[in-house]
Parts: structure tokens; sequence; C-alpha cells
């Protein structure tokens, strides 16, 4: 018992030390550049018909702040996969051909959903998202003008919010798969009104301050995990027809 209890803490020390090497790199990296990961971030603003668009800050700190936020951000991104690996090596070694078998396919399937996800978010979601806000800024007549100064710190924070939310969106597929293999699909059909409970929760978790961004992030998530539902149950019902010709 000792023996292995060791094994597994040194194990668990030597993913940790990798984990805490290459994130701490991937970090100094990212700090190095940060003027280009926060371009990235604004480039949409130069297709909009605001010719004069421009970031502020109004804090001296602000700057500073910005940088080391969208450092870690990037690191997070980065660094996921390598983290993932590095928990999948660790837990594979303990599970049987069959269970390797089905998490390699829910693994496969939490990267294939992760990246269209976060490609269609930050090509088409986050540009019409800001050309939607500047737009509700603008005046229609010279009685007032309104002009709009986005600080460069809520402009990173508020792309974060979006793409986060993606990112939770493409893993609700997986995470209904594995509730509907440990529970099955009646469970989850009854117990359907947590699932709204939970997509509200998320939605004002990340979400701004205003009832209109909470129902837009809130139904994308509630119809995947729907449509997961659904797709789960005519597979359940496709397995039925096909177990008495598989017995003969």
């Amino acid at each position: 018992m000792n023996f292995v209890l060791k094994t597994i803490l040194e194990e668990v020390r030597i993913r940790f030390f990798w984990i805490l090497i290459c994130s701490s790199f991937t970090w100094f990296t990212c700090y190095w550049f940060p003027e280009e990961f926060i371009f990235l971030s604004a480039k949409p603003f130069p297709s909009s018909p605001y010719s004069d668009l421009s970031f502020i800050c109004t804090q001296l700190t602000e700057a500073l702040s910005t940088y080391v936020t969208t450092s870690l951000i990037s690191c997070f991104y980065f660094l996921f996969p390598f983290l993932g690996y590095q928990i999948w090596c660790f837990l594979m070694p303990s599970c049987y051909e069959e269970q390797r078998q089905k998490y390699k396919k829910l693994f496969y399937l939490s990267g294939f959903c992760f990246f269209p996800f976060f490609i269609v978010t930050f090509v088409w979601v986050v540009p019409n998202v800001w050309h939607f806000l500047y737009e509700l800024n603008a005046t229609s007549t010279n009685l007032l003008i309104i002009k709009s100064q986005p600080k460069i710190f809520d402009h990173i924070m508020l792309t974060v919010r979006i793409l986060f939310i993606s990112s939770i969106c493409s893993q609700v597929p997986v995470l209904v798969i594995c509730l509907l293999e440990s529970r099955g699909v009646k469970t989850l059909i009854k117990n359907r009104r947590f699932f709204m409970v939970f997509s509200l929760f998320v939605a004002a978790l990340f979400t701004p301050p205003d009832i209109w961004c909470q129902i837009v992030a809130c139904l994308p998530i509630y119809f995947i995990i729907e449509l997961t539902i659904f797709y789960a149950s005519i597979i359940r019902v496709y397995k039925r027809q096909l177990a008495p010709f598989d017995q003969h």
C-alpha cells in the first residue's frame, strides 16, 4: 500500500513539475508579446464603419493590468491542451481497455467541439457583438453626440467573457454524454429543469448585468443540452431496435 501511494505521489510530483515549468515559460512568452495578443482581440475594429476608434486608459496601472491579464488568458488557452494531456497520462494507466476507449472518444469529442466553437466565436460572434454595441452608441441626429471611447481593459474582459461562454457551450455535449452514461436518458429527462437553472447560472455569472445579454448567453447552452439529449434518445431507441438482430 505504501509503495502504491509513493508511486502515485511521485507521478503527481513529476506531472506537476512539468505543468509548472511549461506554464511559467508560456506565461513569460505571452507577457513578452502582449501587444500582439491585444491586437488579435481588437482585430474586428479596423473593419468597423467607425474610423476614429481608439482605446483609452483611465488609470495609471490599467495598461500593466491589461498586459498581465491578457498574458494569463493567452497562457491558459495555450496550456490547456498540454494540461489535458498530462491528466490523460496520469489517469489512463489505471483504467481498463474498455474505459480507455470510452475516455478517448470523449477526449476527441471535447477537442472537436472546442476548436470550431472558438474559431466561429472569434471570427464571427465577437466582431458582430462589438459592432452592435457601437451602433447603439451612435446618434442619428446632431442634437446629441455620443462618442464611445472604450477602455482597453473592459474590451479585453468582455471579449474573454464571450470566448469563455463559447468554451463552456462547446463542452456541454461532453458533460451531457457523461451524465447520460452514468444516469441514463430517463433520469436526465425527468431532471431537465436543473439544466435550465444551470444555463441561467452560467449566463448570470459570466455575462454583463444585462437581462438581454443573459438571455442570449443562456439560450445556446440550453439548446445544446436539449439537442444532445434528443440525439442520445434517438441512439438509445436505435440500439434497442438492433438488439434482437444482434442476438441472432
